[in-house]
């Protein structure tokens, strides 16, 4: 697994996403030991700082989702006092955390993604010959995660609405006054490709209800079914995959988010630095399917910990 005698299982954290990241801390208490090896410490974090974690700690894993724990907060945090951390560093972390930031990314590299703007509450009421791109489509708060503040806008009194709430989840977390990104509607097929030290797991297609995967689709629907496809395009997508995890600077293990259309072309949507590792979870569905077991997906995360270049050689713990 690791040379780590003792690991820090982060969790809990201020974002919205602070219960689902406790089902997640929880999961990779068990798995990781279950490996026995090393002492593993649940820690749960109340406030964006390091203040419950133990001085003598060899490591942490991250299980904190969205916010300061995702957002190269944490990251550049452990950066500071040498421990090494699973997951992306601070700067692809901020990279991926931010939508906008993501979409500018990948465009440069060449990754297939769904036309793109962004606009402010103050865009919300212009007439619908000004609108940047045309109903549907969707709306999301730029810098959060998990489907909040994210809209489906399929006609234009819905518009406003969307706009607004993305704006407004945008400015409580990073000020005002706050954006919404608006991404072209890709009608199709939802898939997702995670990628575990630079290697793309199998894809996993998202069929729910409705076609609409957000937050109750994810964490608390049990009608939302979860199939591994045959089509012949997945080798392609699986490296389009890599090339996102790579032009982003990820590292360890990230999640790749697709929409593919009906005649075939696909899309990045983003990427999730901290994928859950809940009975929901993606990644430990795609990683079942290629033979490892949670405790053995929770050990090879382990083993990649990390800090960015230079980090850990110079931190004081």
């Amino acid at each position: 697994m690791s040379n780590f005698r003792k690991v820090a299982v982060l969790m809990g954290g201020t974002s919205n996403e602070r219960e689902v990241s406790f089902a997640s801390g929880a999961n990779v208490c068990e798995a990781l030991a279950s490996l026995g090896g090393c002492e593993v410490v649940p820690v749960k974090l109340d406030s964006d700082d390091l203040g419950p974690l133990p001085s003598d700690v060899d490591a942490c894993y991250i299980a904190l989702h969205g916010g300061w724990g995702e957002n190269g907060g944490v990251q550049a945090a452990l950066d500071a006092r040498g421990i090494p951390y699973t997951g992306p560093g601070a700067a692809a972390s901020r990279v991926c955390m931010d939508k906008i930031a993501t979409k500018k990314v990948l465009d440069a590299a060449g990754v297939p993604t769904a036309p793109w703007a962004v606009v402010g509450p103050g865009d919300a009421a212009l007439p619908e010959d000004g609108l940047p791109l045309r109903p549907p489509v969707v709306v999301k708060a730029p810098r959060d995660g998990s489907s909040v503040g994210v809209h489906l806008v399929d006609d234009f009194s819905k518009w406003a609405g969307a706009v607004d709430d993305a704006a407004r989840t945008d400015a409580e977390k990073f000020g005002a006054p706050g954006e919404a990104l608006v991404e072209m509607f890709v009608p199709g097929r939802e898939m997702t490709v995670a990628v575990l030290g630079g290697e793309a797991l199998p894809v996993v297609e998202i069929c729910a209800p409705g076609g609409w995967y957000g937050y109750e689709a994810k964490y608390t629907s049990n009608e939302t079914k979860y199939v591994f496809p045959s089509d012949p395009f997945l080798g392609e997508m699986q490296r389009v995959a890599v090339r996102a995890f790579e032009a982003t600077g990820c590292r360890g293990v990230t999640r790749v988010d697709f929409r593919v259309a009906p005649d075939g072309r696909m899309y990045v949507l983003e990427l999730n630095t901290s994928p859950g590792m809940t009975g929901h979870s993606l990644v430990p569905k795609a990683a079942s399917k290629a033979g490892i077991d949670m405790p053995g997906l929770c050990g090879r995360v382990l083993s990649l910990a990390a800090c960015d270049a230079g980090a850990c050689a110079g931190g004081d713990r």
